[in-house]
């Protein structure tokens, strides 16, 4: 199936059944369709056709997501913008990724003002939330075509999303999931976790990531979507209860949040069937903390952009053992291969390691992106031996249970977000006070990993760790700024000279029982 074609099967179905709630706006997969229809018909008015680059920019809102559904269904190419990542990045991947048609609130203007004075490829800007200075409001715009239902082929090899991922230049590779992926990554929840319609999804995590694919297993479902413009523990907790929730995906960072907050346990959470985390290692204390607090729904998702959200799963019931108690180690796991998922672990020769054994999870299936958008020397690389190469080192257990243990790649995954060390010591090293710096993922029971910068000063040179972090925050956003800084007064280098990164991180992870 196209990934459109699961929001097409509900209006054929249960057409009056609430669909999306944001605010006080609560639309029915009719009246979604009716929008969506429309902006399909202007995309193609406007020269969209298949795998036709149509990027957003938005903070969470219904507008956003009703516009994803018109992009799909135009067969144009969604490219979602982090809100979170800074202006440099954001022009960068709209220029490399070949971007023709920019959705923006307006909150993003000067994003959209400089991308209209500097990449003439990109031909149409349309503003989310009111007329804008680049472009005509979305309503407003829409307006002006027709609501007739869209006629869209069969395409399970078609783009259906165009993301970006880092890479060890710093600069993010773009990865081309098709409509098969996400088929296959739908199947393979469905398969775990049964296709019960009527379900309610909080959307609470950035739906421009992890967030998005979980709203179309919600939408395969035949469920509702109740968004909330950004997390909000408070907001989160009282949402569960109001709306009955049953579903609901958000990174450990965030879970901790929740776990925190001084009301937690006023709430009622019985009707949580699925509380899905990952994008980064969860703490096995908080992970049991978690299943205190909300009961016997946490669930494991591990996957990466390249095999989105389906490599494996730890069901609610695989927390626990035989007798019913929680499985400690269990806790540490990220579960066994997903149904429609072919999962090994390899060594670098290329050789699969027996149990027990350390090696790289390896990917094969329909699961895998089609390669790197003009980057096929990256896609050959991934590739190697005829399966995908996630980077992450992990052994098996007796019973088929991964564990990872480490990662072959220099990625910092902090509170579920992608950060290369390359892009942040560039910074870091145009300071003038600054000889030479090594930044690595430091553990961190909120995020998981934290961002660490340490630093080799120039000689009779001082600068303040807290203006070299404000310095990062400013020029790469919040997100890629470290949370602390180190100095040193020489770094370990090679024999040629070449600081050994991974050399600097180990001295942080030692004692520690896994290393990421």
């Amino acid at each position: 199936m196209n990934l459109i074609d699961y929001f097409e099967r509900n209006i054929d179905q249960t057409p009056d059944r609430d669909a999306i709630v944001f605010q006080d706006r609560t639309w029915t997969y009719r009246s979604s369709d009716r929008l969506a229809c429309r902006i399909a018909n202007g995309l193609r008015r406007l020269g969209v056709v298949r795998e036709t680059k149509c990027a957003v920019i938005s903070r969470n809102c219904d507008l956003a997501f009703i516009v994803l559904l018109g992009i799909l269904k135009a067969r144009g190419t969604w490219v979602p913008l982090n809100a979170g990542n800074a202006e440099e990045d954001q022009r960068y991947i709209v220029r490399f990724f070949d971007v023709e048609v920019l959705f923006y609130q307006k909150e993003f203007e000067s994003l959209a003002k400089s991308v209209q004075n500097e990449n003439k490829a990109v031909r149409h800007f349309i503003c989310l939330d009111g007329d804008g200075e680049c472009g005509p409001g979305l309503e407003t715009w829409a307006a002006g075509h027709d609501d007739e239902s869209v006629s869209i082929p069969f395409d399970p090899d078609g783009m259906a999303m165009l993301r970006g991922t880092g890479g060890t230049t710093g600069r993010p590779k773009a990865v081309m999931n098709t409509n098969r992926n996400f088929t296959t990554m739908i199947a393979n929840y469905l398969s775990r976790m049964g296709a019960a319609g009527g379900s309610v999804y909080l959307a609470a995590a950035p739906l421009s990531h992890a967030a998005c694919m979980f709203a179309f297993l919600n939408i395969a479902m035949g469920g509702k979507m109740v968004i909330l413009p950004r997390f909000d523990a408070l907001a989160v907790l009282e949402s569960i209860q109001a709306h009955r929730v049953s579903l609901i995906y958000l990174p450990p960072t965030a879970i901790y949040g929740l776990l925190s907050h001084p009301r937690a346990q006023e709430f009622d959470y019985s009707s949580l069937r699925y509380f899905l985390y990952g994008a980064a290692p969860m703490s096995a204390a908080k992970l049991a903390e978690a299943i205190a607090l909300f009961g016997k729904v946490m669930t494991q998702a591990y996957g990466q952009h390249e095999a989105p959200a389906g490599i494996t799963f730890l069901s609610p019931e695989e927390h626990f053992d035989e007798e019913g108690r929680i499985d400690e180690r269990r806790l540490r796991s990220c579960g066994r291969p997903a149904t429609f998922t072919r999962v090994a672990l390899m060594d670098d020769e290329g050789r699969i390691v027996e149990r027990g054994e350390v090696g790289e999870i390896v990917v094969q299936g329909d699961i895998v992106m089609r390669g790197y958008y003009k980057n096929p020397e990256a896609t050959e690389e991934v590739s190697r031996h005829g399966w995908h190469h996630t980077g992450d080192v992990a052994y098996e257990d007796e019973d088929g249970y991964l564990y990872i243990c480490d990662r072959k790649k220099e990625m910092i995954i902090t509170g579920g977000f992608n950060v290369y060390p390359l892009e942040v010591e560039q910074v870091i090293l145009s300071h003038p006070a600054i000889q030479d710096c090594a930044v690595v993922g430091v553990p961190d029971e909120k995020w998981g990993e934290a961002i660490k910068a340490v630093v080799e000063l120039k000689t009779n040179q001082t600068v303040d760790g807290e203006a070299l972090i404000a310095m990062c925050r400013e020029r790469l956003g919040a997100v890629k700024a470290p949370k602390s800084v180190d100095f040193v007064e020489n770094l370990p280098r090679s024999a040629v000279g070449k600081v050994m990164r991974r050399a600097v991180r180990d001295r942080y992870w030692q004692g520690q029982t896994r290393l990421v």
